[in-house]
Formats: C-alpha cells, structure tokens, sequence
C-alpha cells in the first residue's frame, strides 16, 4: 500500500504511505510513536536523540537528532506538531526537510496504524544526494517495514504494562 515518487527525477514534494493492523490499543501504539527508546525498536534508521525537551516526543517539543543516511553523517532538527491519541504529527528540519505522519484509530483488533512520510529535497549535492537516497529507501519498502515494526514493538507486553 505504499505510493511515491515513480520518476528517477524526484520531485520537489514526494509522499509515501502505508497502513497495518496492530493488536495493540492507540495509547500502547503511542507509546511507541514517541518515547526515543522504542523509536530504535523500529526506525529504519540508527540515530541519537540530543536536546529532547523532556522523555517522550510531545506536541510543541524539538529535538535534535543525528545519524547517518546514505554513508553520510546528518542531523536533522525536530519540531512535534501533535501527540496524542489521534496520532504524532512531526516535521524534522536538516539537509533535507521531512514531514512524518502518524494517524491512529482504534478498530476491533487494536489499532490502524496509518503512517506518510513526505520529502522536501534539500540544497546543494549534499541535499541532492540525500534526497534521492532517501526516496530510494521508501520506494524500497522501508515505510512498510517500519509500519511492521511499530505495530511488533506496540504489541510486547511491556507495552501493554507501560499504559
């Protein structure tokens, strides 16, 4: 259920969404969209969270994060819109921009878990290159995989304890 870019020329504005099931209610779910250490459990990116204002993504907090993408060292400033039980609504702010969106409703097994990212490119080679790799990412599937992940990592019994 994934969409994107289809031309080898990225666009200025690209999006890609996908949708899963998760056995798990919106709050174990949201558990998951904002609390760093779970992040990890599912971001198919490795990264550092520096400056979090607070423990958890929470609307109106910024974050700096760091990592690297395509071989190449990034940091990327993070803004959270929205975090609640409706979802996490966040734009991240570096070479290259990036909007993240994460609806939840709740269904009769848990959860629906709708998540859209879109892509802004950015400046220069650098911005180039990491908008290309990036797109290539999601094209590859990695959205769905992390859609996956998050409905695993919602799943655990610890998440359950922890709502």
């Amino acid at each position: 259920m994934c969409s994107g870019a289809s031309s080898a020329n990225l666009a200025a504005m690209a999006e890609w969404t996908t949708s899963t099931q998760a056995n798990a209610r919106p709050e174990q779910v949201l558990e998951v969209l904002t609390r760093p250490d779970a992040i990890k459990l599912w971001s198919p990116i490795d990264f550092d969270v520096e400056d979090l204002d607070g423990v958890r993504l929470a609307a109106g907090s910024t974050a700096r994060v760091s990592g690297k993408l395509a071989g190449v060292r990034v940091g990327f400033d993070v803004e959270v819109h929205a975090a609640d039980e409706y979802g996490v609504e966040l734009t991240a702010h570096g070479p290259i921009g990036i909007d993240v969106r994460y609806d939840l409703a709740p269904s009769d097994d848990g959860s629906e878990v709708t998540a859209s990212i879109s892509l802004r490119r950015g400046g220069g080679i650098t911005g180039r290159l990491l908008s290309q790799a990036t797109a290539a990412l999601l094209s590859a599937g990695a959205l769905d995989g992390a859609a996956r992940g998050i409905a695993r990592a919602a799943e655990r019994p610890a998440m359950a304890a922890a709502c």
